[in-house]
Order: structure tokens, then C-alpha cells, then sequence
């Protein structure tokens, strides 16, 4: 089988079953594992790469105000691959293209693909969609032994987490900000709130299975939450702390709980949060330690924390 992936998370879970084989063609985006840039890229951004966040926030729902994808397919290197199955997804257009998108370009093969459109809205979603590439890829046995894992690698942290819980005084979760873009500012959807509310924390926006939606800064200062975290889509760690430090703040932020306590974070969302794919485990892994930070996690997860510090907070705005 020759394996076409249009989607980042749909790669990583390609890999995760063993088909790095068998997957001949990805997205500019797909970046993990490693051996997944070596693969022939069959799709664009159609966003300049040095445009600012907020022209990328404009230019996004220009796009969409048109019905119009931010990507584009390259049509001849996708023929030239031949690819029987292709995986895409119909949740976000700024995720990855579409099945709208292929449709005009596959309407044009001679042998067309089987074509895989992913959609998931939360964990279990998620975890389905694992099963779905794994019969759709004759590889249920590798998806079913993944799936297993992560049950696994949740259950224990799910346990630590409610040790720890017993062990604290009685009282509300801790309530948190998790920003995916910042200028201006969207806060995480759909499996986020989830991840969130299983770390043992409160999201004070998001609703589990909800779309990303738009806040402002004073809408953040008034929700008053205990924890605050930079993860916009795209960015690494170090990208989104220099990002949050960049904004002039509202009058009344340093006193938001997270900041004036030292609890506002930045996060790699690409890794660990706004892929659907098997990383969204070390991603729990995180938001457990930010709020259990007695909890003992894989090194991975405790260094993927960065704490931001020292940001620029105006007078008045």
C-alpha cells in the first residue's frame, strides 16, 4: 500500500503503527517523527512564512469568509506518488486540506485513491480514529496494541492523579487559561478541555468537544484563572514564551492568580496538545505535573515545561 498523508497527526500515527514504509507522501507540516521530512511533500501553505500572527489570524478568515482552503495540494507530485489510500481531515481548514480539497484534483486520476478524512472531537475520537487507520491500513493488531499502551499509560496517570488529590485539601480544581494563538486570542477546543478537566483542573473557557473560539485580553483577566498557558498551534516552547512576552498587557493581568503566583506556561502545542495523535498522552502528562507537581511524569513531559517569566505588562490599554 502507498500511503499519502495530508495531515501531521495522521502521520505520526502512520509511523506509530510501522508503516514509515509505506507512507510515500506528506504535508510541509508533517514533522514527526523525524524520518517523516525525508518523505515527498504534496502540500503548501498558501500564508506567507514570515507573515505576523495577527496577519496570519487575518488572513485565515479571509480564506474562510471564501470558502477557500489555506493550503494547496500539489497536483502533479500527488499523480506521480500513485497512492492508494489517502488521509486527510474535515475538523479545521487551518489543520490540513480537506476532501473538498482533493476532490476537483482526484476528479482528474485515472486510479483513484481510497481517501481517509479524519474528525475527531475528543479523547475517545481520537483514540477511535487510531483503531480507523489501523483497519484501514490492514494493521489492527498494531493499532489495537497501541491503543492498549496508551489505556495503559493513562490508567497509571490517572491513578497518580487521584493519590495526589487525596492528599490536598477539599476545594474547587484549579482553573486554566490555555491559549492556542495570542494575537489575538483563541483558547483550546475540543480535546483540550478535555485534557484539562483529566489533569484535574477547570478549563474557565473551553468546553470538551467545542471548536477553538476568540477572547479577549480582558476577558482573561476576568475569568481570573490560577493557571495560564501559551500553546499556539505552530509554535515550539521557546516561540510561544517570546510570543506572550511580546504583548502589552492590560492593566490588571499581574494581578491574574497565574501570573502574580508564578503559573503561567508555555507549551509546545504541536507536540503534545493540537495533533490528535498518540502525544496527546505526554500532553496530559504536562498539564498533570503543572497541577500535581509532586506527580512523577516521563522526562519528556517535565521538560517539555517552560515557565514563562518577566513579561511586559502595560498601564492601561
Amino acid at each position: 500500500m502507498r500511503i499519502v498523508s495530508l495531515l501531521p497527526s495522521a502521520t505520526e500515527i502512520l509511523f506509530a503503527l510501522g508503516l514509515d514504509q509505506q507512507v510515500v507522501g506528506v504535508s510541509h507540516e508533517c514533522d514527526f517523527p523525524q524520518a517523516a521530512g525525508s518523505k515527498t511533500v504534496v502540500i503548501h501553505s498558501r500564508i506567507p512564512k514570515d507573515a505576523s500572527p495577527s496577519e496570519i489570524d487575518r488572513l485565515v478568515r479571509e480564506f474562510s469568509a471564501r470558502g477557500e482552503s489555506v493550503y494547496s495540494v500539489d497536483a502533479e507530485a500527488l499523480r506521480s506518488l500513485s497512492p492508494d489510500l489517502i488521509v486527510t481531515q474535515d475538523l479545521c481548514r487551518v489543520c490540513a486540506a480537506s476532501p473538498e480539497d482533493l476532490a476537483s484534483i482526484l476528479a482528474n486520476f485515472e486510479s483513484k485513491p481510497e481517501v481517509l478524512s479524519l474528525n475527531p472531537l475528543d479523547l475517545g475520537d481520537v483514540w477511535r480514529d487510531i483503531l480507523l487507520v489501523g483497519e484501514q491500513t490492514f494493521r489492527p493488531h498494531a493499532a489495537e496494541k497501541l491503543i492498549e499502551s496508551i489505556g495503559e499509560k493513562l490508567g497509571a496517570l490517572e491513578q497518580k492523579i487521584n493519590s495526589t488529590e487525596l492528599h490536598q485539601p477539599l476545594g474547587d480544581p484549579p482553573t486554566v487559561a490555555f491559549m492556542e494563538w495570542l494575537q489575538p486570542i483563541y483558547v483550546g477546543g475540543h480535546w483540550v478541555p478535555e485534557m484539562i478537566k483529566f489533569a484535574g483542573g477547570r478549563d474557565v473557557f473551553g468546553e470538551p468537544s467545542r471548536p477553538s473560539f476568540r477572547v479577549t485580553l480582558d476577558d482573561v483577566v476576568a475569568a481570573q484563572p490560577d493557571f495560564l498557558i501559551a500553546a499556539p498551534c505552530g509554535y515550539t516552547a521557546t516561540q510561544a514564551s517570546e510570543e506572550y512576552r511580546s504583548i502589552a498587557f492590560p492593566s490588571g493581568w499581574q494581578d491574574i492568580p497565574a501570573v502574580r503566583n508564578g503559573c503561567t506556561y508555555a507549551l509546545d502545542a504541536n507536540s503534545y496538545f493540537s495533533r490528535p495523535g498518540p502525544r496527546l498522552v505526554t500532553g496530559l502528562e504536562i498539564l498533570a505535573k503543572l497541577l500535581h507537581p509532586a506527580i512523577d511524569v516521563s522526562r519528556e513531559a517535565e521538560a517539555a515545561i517552560v515557565p514563562i517569566v518577566a513579561a511586559k505588562h502595560a498601564t492601561s490599554v
